[in-house]
């Protein structure tokens, strides 16, 4: 038979549910995920093939509007992020929220402008609407936004139409050789993957208490076979984020250490012995420099 294969770019604002669906997909965690917008900040690959087709999608950060408070350096590479993953792909999925139209939608939909390759609309969280009669007027109307592939109504959380949103894409992957082993799931490291994981546990904690100036760098990664060693350091921008981050008596940044560590062990299918530090280095998240060294690198 022959293969088929392709790159999907799955774009959409912050918090409409891009890595809760490549994980759908995927059947098993790749992207982090929290209630917090732009917790993706970086383009995630997940692998999926099946029999003789080869799914590649790229996990994007949110595209957003460059506001005031969000207008430092990590928020322009999260958008150049987004904005890269849509050259050379094949296919793109762009995911909006249910019945509502935001300005940072219409960003998205206008940077899809440009894009040569079919575009399927996606409109995740339907489960939610309380009144599904608005859903069919709702598509219709989205429907005169553009030229789009497919539009389908879905869940990425339940999985409510994904399996047909799966199909759609693979119409229009191009024929080709595989670029992946059958069996890998993403591009990205064990090591990327266990300081998502502890950033996606300090979001989920925190909340609004911890602004976005917290990022990961993992400083040891040692597998010994039967136990995984790793140290962890969470960086923040000022010392009350720190004293946040530890809690009273250290309990905040202990909870943290279980939760990430017991996901990690689930991930890596290995024992982990996690150690968490944290530290104050002023202003990274508006250093290009600092922002490279720490692995925001669109290279």
């Amino acid at each position: 038979m022959t293969q088929s294969c392709g790159f999907v770019a799955i774009v959409g604002r912050p918090n409409v549910g891009k890595s809760t669906l490549m994980n759908r997909i995927l059947g098993q965690k790749i992207s982090i995920t929290s209630r917090r917008p732009q917790t993706t900040r970086h383009q995630i690959m997940g692998i999926k093939t099946v029999d003789e087709t080869q799914f590649i999608y790229v996990d994007t950060p949110g595209m957003h509007l460059q506001t005031r408070d969000r207008n430092k350096a990590i928020n322009r590479f999260m958008n150049q992020a987004a904005s890269q993953a849509l050259r050379d792909v094949d296919c793109v999925v762009f995911l909006v929220d249910r019945t509502r139209w935001t300005d940072e939608d219409q960003v998205v939909l206008d940077k899809l402008v440009h894009v040569e390759a079919p575009v399927i609309l996606a409109v995740n969280k339907v489960d939610w609407l309380e009144d599904k009669a608005t859903l069919l007027p709702w598509l219709a109307s989205l429907s005169n936004r553009r030229e789009f592939a497919a539009i389908l109504p879905i869940s990425a959380k339940h999985g409510t139409n994904v399996p047909e949103l799966e199909a759609e894409v693979a119409k229009l992957l191009p024929e080709g050789m595989h670029y992946f082993p059958e069996d890998q799931v993403t591009d990205k490291s064990q090591r990327f993957l266990a300081a998502e994981l502890v950033r996606e546990k300090v979001m989920r904690q925190l909340g609004d208490e911890l602004p976005y100036q917290m990022t990961v760098e993992i400083e040891e990664f040692r597998d010994e076979g039967k136990v995984v060693h790793i140290s962890a350091l969470m960086l923040v921008e000022r010392p009350g984020q720190k004293k946040i981050l530890i809690g009273d008596k250290g309990e905040r940044i202990k909870k943290i250490g279980i939760e990430a560590r017991q996901e990690m062990e689930r991930a890596f299918d290995s024992k982990v012995m996690l150690n968490l530090w944290v530290k104050v280095k002023r202003g990274w998240s508006d250093n290009d420099r600092a922002l490279k060294s720490l692995g925001y690198d669109l290279d």
